[in-house]
């Protein structure tokens, strides 16, 4: 007999089909092998104890303060540890309890995560020129080449922009946005490229945005997430797809000194929010982009990447782009032109936390270093 660990990224469903175990223990199965690590914060400290007991009992735990037992402080911090067949049973035990542990119950079956393998690369065109990577502005014909170019590489969105969004960037009116936008989405609507692949607006500007809805355009990258009410009815009104992005602040002032208490909860907060506005305007075509760079430190943005996978819980693809971003220079001073690199091993980990598309200005090497990730997390 011989034996050896998988990776915890194993696709243990596709391995339990390899095996040929059976439809029944694939189910009962596949519950048990993924471990989940919730991080509760303030949980009254009787509910703890409570939580404790019935997580012992099933084989979880919940790691908590040495002093909860004694119930010394009214509410303490908790890892609840538990795979996702002991969340199901918890879920419901949790129901008849007391101190809050109701509405925990009602939480934590949401954390039953599916990720999928699948992946999409969105390439980035922008027309203006303060952009703050050169190898992403193009005008005019020059743009539409270099679109084909990412499609023929494997990008399947792309997104065009003509505001730059860096930080301590200034934005332009909504009229000038347009002359710069206008050439490259005549172009695309007169060769219908539309028709290849999906095309995406980086712009919260309503003119903006109805001009490239009306000529093929499907999705709308708003940096605001619907702060603007006239841009969510145009979403609504063309049945298109949004992006809803976190920000702290306006691109001008979003990186001085940003603070959260806590920038997870934070972002889900506001995910929560900005969901029930586009649902409000009738929008039900959703993706969640939690802003890397934008109004966030080093440390935000790692902690963004590294726990990604918490925001699968809301059921919508995630993106991410970090591409190029200046936390690559803060990790380890890099050019700008250096970056490819850092922003691909950025962009892989996303990927393994639950990103399914990558914003990206190198569409060719990102299509080889996920469909490496994927077929590495595939094999057994």
């Amino acid at each position: 007999m011989k034996m050896y660990r998988l990776s915890p990224n194993t696709d243990v469903k596709s391995l339990f089909e390899k095996m040929d175990v059976t439809k029944e223990g694939k189910a009962i199965l596949t519950q048990k092998a993924r471990l989940n690590l919730i991080y509760i914060k303030e949980l009254r400290t009787p509910a703890a104890n409570i939580l404790k007991q019935d997580a012992l009992s099933i084989g979880a735990d919940l790691a908590v303060p040495k002093e909860t037992i004694t119930c010394k402080d009214k509410f303490v911090d908790a890892v609840l540890i538990a795979n996702d067949k002991q969340l199901k049973i918890l879920s419901q035990k949790e129901k008849i309890q007391p101190f809050g542990l109701k509405e925990l119950a009602q939480k934590l079956g949401s954390f039953i995560l599916t990720c999928k393998d699948s992946f999409e690369v969105m390439g980035v065109v922008n027309a203006n020129e303060d952009s703050f990577f050169s190898g992403s502005r193009f005008r005019g014909e020059n743009a539409i080449e270099h679109i084909n170019a990412m499609i023929e590489e494997g990008a399947s969105i792309i997104d065009v922009g003509g505001v730059s969004s860096r930080p301590g960037s200034v934005g332009v009116s909504d009229e000038e946005e347009l002359e710069r936008l206008k050439p490259i989405i005549d172009l695309i609507d007169a060769q219908k490229l539309h028709e290849k692949v999906s095309f995406s607006l980086d712009s919260y500007s309503p003119l903006c945005v109805e001009y490239a809805l009306k000529r093929g355009f499907s999705i709308v990258n708003d940096i605001t997430a619907l702060a603007n009410d006239e841009v969510a009815k145009l979403v609504a009104h063309y049945d298109a797809t949004v992006v809803l992005m976190h920000m702290l602040g306006s691109p001008s002032m979003m990186q001085e000194t940003p603070f959260y208490d806590n920038v997870i909860l934070s972002v889900d907060d506001f995910f929560e929010e900005r969901i029930a506005k586009a649902k409000a305007f009738g929008i039900n075509k959703i993706i969640l982009d939690v802003g890397i760079g934008f109004g966030k430190t080093l440390e935000h943005n790692l902690l963004l990447l590294g726990h990604h996978a918490h925001f699968l819980h809301f059921g919508y693809p995630l993106l991410v782009g970090a591409s190029r971003k200046s936390m690559i220079d803060k990790i380890i001073p890099t050019p700008i032109e250096d970056r490819l690199s850092g922003t691909l091993a950025l962009h892989v980990k996303a990927y393994e936390n639950g990103a399914r598309i990558l914003r990206v200005h190198d569409v060719k090497e990102h299509i080889q270093a996920l469909s490496i990730t994927r077929a590495i997390n595939k094999i057994f």
